[in-house]
């Protein structure tokens, strides 16, 4: 017989207490005292905590040290035992979580750092009609590669775009997802050859973003400037400044600095995520001024009458309405990197850099100095008077050699 509950809830001093064969007392202070295990396992010694004493009793304690003392005699290690059932509770809990769960859990986690609001509405849009019906409720660590090859059969050969970027999403869910702990978890959806195995073969090709050819674009931008609305007026900044349609579309009156001439493009908004600088020309500046037309809200291309970002479609929109629904608002950029080569004595990197495309590091360091400024200054000021100036009347600079 041990001693009693009374003579333990009496022990008060700091320090381990030896109460009978190998069951200890552990007391830290008034507010922590815990039972111990102490045990040698193939000649070492090892403690097993066996709760709160003061929510374990001495009995219980006694029967908890009995139940580790038969493992022993068994030949199981305790600590290990016990180590090894938090793991599988944990596993256990992990697997009642759906995939649909932990990918609501991702994007409200990740959502908000996503600039653009077309991207973040993707997200949700694949989700839901391509991968909930098919592994939304599932586990992850239920998801197998025969899974994922049959949620992506049916796109990969119609929707191949669709199909690879679905794919891309579902392997970052599932690494999200995956216990931090398991070495050994491989992602059923990463781009692995078993996968790529299982998968019908496409046949891709690479089309260019229709362009206009830069011969044409004085009249078409003639035509542009003469039309009312805002759409115009952005389609018209956007091909000035040579910026991808989002850069456009989320251009705020604070990101102008119209002192040094200059749209400030925020990381955030950027594809690289580096600010951008857009030295602006006498022609972009008018049109921010015809934008402006007495109007404060905070984005420059509103979607009247409320303050938010134009719809993504509103250019496209225009250039069919143009009689131009060959064209991309996108292939304009490539307008200019073709003007610039042929007409321009600027070279490939100033060019590069005008469009925000990323270039060695080494030739990007001496770039980032001033004279990249100064030279795609000098740059889009010509490729402003190229773009306003009437057709009969464009002369062309000096080529590059």
């Amino acid at each position: 017989m041990g001693p009693k509950q009374s003579t333990i809830d009496a022990i008060t001093a700091p320090g381990l207490h030896l109460i009978e064969r190998g069951l200890y007392l552990q007391v830290r202070g008034p507010t922590s005292r815990s039972w111990i295990f102490r045990y040698r396992f193939q000649g070492r010694q090892h403690d097993l905590g066996l709760g709160s004493a003061f929510d374990v009793s001495v009995a219980e304690a006694r029967n908890r040290r009995d139940d580790a003392r038969t493992a022993l005699r068994a030949g199981i290690e305790p600590v290990k035992q016990k180590r090894d059932s938090v793991a599988q509770v944990r596993v256990e809990k992990r697997a009642r979580v759906t995939f649909r769960e932990h990918a609501e859990r991702y994007l409200q986690a990740h959502e908000s750092f996503w600039s653009n609001a077309v991207h973040r509405a993707q997200w949700r849009q694949t989700l839901e009609a391509y991968v909930y019906p098919a592994i939304g409720d599932l586990a992850p660590a239920a998801i197998t590669t025969s899974d994922i090859v049959e949620l992506l059969r049916a796109l990969w050969a119609e929707k191949h775009e669709t199909a690879r970027r679905v794919r891309g999403r579902v392997e970052t869910i599932l690494a999200y997802a995956a216990d931090p702990d398991d070495l050994s978890y491989r992602n059923p959806a990463a781009r692995t050859a078993p996968l790529l195995r299982a998968l019908p073969k496409v046949k891709r090709d690479v089309k260019n973003h229709p362009a206009l050819p830069y011969a044409e674009l004085p009249a078409f931008f003639a035509a542009l400037a003469a039309r009312d609305g805002m759409a115009a007026r952005a389609l018209e900044f956007t091909i000035l400044t040579a910026a991808r349609t989002s850069e456009t579309l989320g251009a705020r009156w604070a990101e102008i600095d119209l002192d040094n001439r200059l749209w400030i493009i925020p990381a955030e908004r950027m594809k690289k995520r580096r600010q951008h600088r857009v030295p602006l020309s006498d022609a972009a500046l008018i049109v921010l001024e015809r934008a402006r037309a007495g109007q404060v809200d905070r984005y420059i291309f509103p979607s009247l009458p409320h303050d938010r970002p134009f719809s993504n479609m509103a250019m496209l929109a225009l250039l069919r309405r143009l009689g131009r629904a060959d064209l991309t608002v996108h292939g304009f950029r490539s307008t200019f990197r073709d003007w610039a080569g042929d007409c321009t004595p600027f070279d490939r990197e100033t060019v590069e850099f005008a469009l925000a495309h990323h270039v060695a590091d080494a030739t990007e360091a001496a770039y980032r100095r001033s004279s990249a400024l100064a030279k795609r200054t000098a740059l889009m000021r010509q490729w402003g008077v190229f773009c306003t100036t009437p057709p009969g009347d464009v002369v062309e600079l000096a080529a590059r050699r």
